[in-house]
């Protein structure tokens, strides 16, 4: 769950900055019904939040660094993943030799940005409870942007 809701939290406060300046109507229909869908998600995914085992819980200020480093991550992380899987797929040695390389690199950003996160308190990945008052905390500021 905390993956889902930082995820979504960092990608609609990316959207709702980039809504107001896009100029096709089609795309900006298109974006408008991504924020309310991720709004409409975080709102449900938050109503969980209560009932995970941590007691405790602080609802203190967020930056919207944490948000932003946060949607950084995930992206870094859905990138891993993908030349994983692109390496398992491929039947080019040059090809692979290039997705491994890139692997490399997206798994040394991905340490960078979870280090400046977990220096800063954004993303407090080895204590539950302020992991998920911080889920809380970025989706609710995402919401009220």
């Amino acid at each position: 769950m905390h993956e889902l809701v930082a995820f979504q939290t960092g990608q609609l406060v990316s959207f709702k900055k980039k809504l107001p300046t896009l100029q096709d109507a089609g795309l900006r229909a298109l974006y408008a019904e991504a924020v309310a869908a991720l709004e409409n998600n975080l709102r449900e995914l938050l109503a969980y939040y209560p009932k995970a085992p941590v007691p405790n819980r602080d609802e203190g200020d967020v930056e919207i660094p944490g948000a932003e480093s946060a949607q950084l991550l995930g992206v870094l992380k859905t990138s891993v993943r993908s030349y994983a899987i692109a390496i398992t797929e491929t039947a080019t040695p040059e090809l692979r030799a290039t997705f491994v390389k890139h692997l490399t690199a997206a798994i040394a950003l991905h340490a960078k940005v979870f280090y400046f996160m977990l220096e800063r308190g954004f993303y407090p990945s080895y204590n539950l409870d302020q992991l998920l008052a911080t889920d809380v905390k970025n989706a609710n500021m995402a919401l009220s942007l």
